[in-house]
């Protein structure tokens, strides 16, 4: 065993022993980490104006810190973003994250000197615990393969500013840097396409171990490697890779396309990063619950997600959460962000440890008749009914048709990307309806009620979704296809991909 190797093994034993000291302590932790954060802020001028120097329990918490999104917030960021110090966090961020609003354009999320360890540590214990479970470090023998935007950063009021996986970039430990690819200067071509290009040229003869990415970018790398060598599989040309991390989307859909390029099945972990904090990571392989970051300076709070928008929606720390029931995820940080609505859901799986799965997000959801469907259940509907068959998804989304052409009942309007297009379409429209049904209340109510008819899948062409993100100038980094919208401009902007005659009508 090489010494790098050893020392990666040791960090990692001691790793997992941290993380199951933190498991245990978590609501506790939690408390600590909310009068350390109060009190590190109390002489700002957000924490002047919410009286921090007073606030001593989670009730005087949430009666003098309200919830609120970028826009409630903004008066206090903008402050930030022309230089201001000591505005929501002591002294001034260390970077910007820069990320595209629905509603607010452009949005510049603080990072500082503070919270910027969180960032790193947290992609590193999902790692580590990687290493731990398995025993060995020999993904530290080959190269490793971060898909990320482009680490290029700009200066605004002095602040260097870009995208979350860019900034990253800049932060990661000098003991992976050495087998990070691909080169500063490919990370820093914007062109998606150019980038692919010259990223399979660097790795395509590398002993790659470990790639990171988004599953429907890493299956365009997939797919270029292949075309490019000549090969079958993935594994004929990296034989020793063996760790697929990934984030933002859920896996599941994308698994057996993904899998099959690969020759086999593999090991993969999720992480759960988010410009406003690393939230969660899979510890363990054989469980795809992902471990609340409970240690890592961010307060938690949740909120029913039926409740968004009101306003006094019940607020719930750690403590008080259940199992089965999705929230709106709040975080207060020290990169000073208070009562903040990250826009994500998710629903706990365990509570000891507390572990979760990401539903969705609070802004995509389909409700056009009071159904409230969210992006958990499209994808489990869709995965149930394609279960033990021969063919795979390559992308889909979801959106509700108020006002069809030929006059008939509304119904939800299903845009599917096969590998290989069913035989019996309608009979896959019926198996996704009938597990939409099971999971949801409230669409089973208005289907058996007449109000909804049953779904409509439309069959899209080969890339449709490709040539759609392309189209929106959102093709390859972190960008990805949202899973379902409660109006029609994605519906509207697919329509040109529909494959005509092979719709359920």
């Amino acid at each position: 065993m090489g010494l790098k190797t050893f020392a990666v093994m040791q960090a990692a034993a001691w790793t997992a022993r941290s993380i199951g000291k933190w498991k245990r302590n978590a609501p506790q932790d939690q408390t600590n980490i909310m009068l350390k954060l109060l009190d590190k802020a109390k002489d700002t001028a957000f924490g002047k104006d919410h009286h921090f120097a007073e606030i001593k329990t989670y009730e005087a918490f949430k009666k003098n810190i309200p919830i609120r999104d970028y826009e409630a917030l903004r008066p206090y960021l903008d402050r930030v973003v022309v230089g201001g110090a000591d505005v929501l966090w002591p002294g001034k961020p260390k970077y910007l994250a820069k990320t595209s609003g629905t509603t607010s354009g452009v949005k510049y999320i603080p990072i500082t000197k503070d919270s910027m360890p969180s960032h790193i540590s947290s992609a590193r214990n999902a790692m580590l615990g990687y290493i731990h479970q398995k025993g060995n470090a020999d993904i530290f023998k080959g190269k490793m393969i971060f898909l990320s935007g482009s680490p290029e950063l700009e200066l605004k009021s002095g602040i260097p500013t870009g995208r979350l996986s860019g900034i990253v970039n800049h932060e990661v430990p000098s003991w992976v840097r050495t087998n990070q690819l691909p080169s500063y200067e490919t990370n820093c071509i914007e062109a998606w396409e150019a980038k692919l290009d010259k990223i399979v040229e660097e790795t395509i003869h590398q002993d790659m171990t470990l790639i990171s990415g988004i599953p429907p970018w890493v299956q365009m790398y997939y797919e270029r490697i292949l075309a490019i060598s000549g090969k079958k599989t993935i594994l004929d040309v990296f034989p020793n890779y063996s760790l697929f991390m990934y984030g933002g989307v859920n896996f599941e859909p994308y698994r057996a396309n993904l899998e099959a390029l690969v020759g086999q099945k593999m090991d993969s972990i999720e992480t759960f990063p988010a410009s406003e904090g690393f939230i969660a990571f899979q510890d363990d392989l054989h469980d795809s619950g992902l471990l609340l970051n409970t240690k890592s300076d961010i307060f938690f709070e949740f909120v029913p997600v039926d409740q968004i928008g009101r306003d006094t929606p019940d607020r719930l720390s750690l403590r008080e959460v259940e199992l089965g029931k999705d929230y709106a995820i709040i975080i207060n940080n020290n990169a000073g962000l208070w009562g903040y609505n990250i826009g994500d859901c998710v629903r706990f799986v365990n509570l000891d440890p507390y572990k979760l799965v990401v539903s969705g997000r609070v802004k995509h959801y389909i409700s056009a008749f009071g159904e409230h469907v969210i992006g958990k259940e499209v994808e489990e509907a869709m995965l149930s009914a394609i279960a033990n068959s021969h063919y795979s998804i390559v992308e889909f989304t979801v959106a509700p048709q108020v006002n069809p052409f030929d006059k008939g009942l509304p119904f939800h309007e299903w845009f599917v990307e096969f590998s290989k297009v069913p035989d019996d379409l309608e009979g896959l429209a019926r198996k996704i309806n009938e597990a939409m049904c099971k999971q949801n209340i409230y669409y089973n109510d208005l289907i058996q009620g007449g109000i909804l008819q049953p779904l409509k899948i439309r069959v899209m062409e080969h890339d449709a979704f490709r040539h759609f993100m392309q189209s929106e100038g959102k093709l390859g980094g972190q960008n990805k296809v949202p899973r379902l919208s409660n109006d029609r401009k994605i519906a509207d902007a697919l329509q040109r991909y529909i494959i005509k005659g092979t719709s359920v009508d």
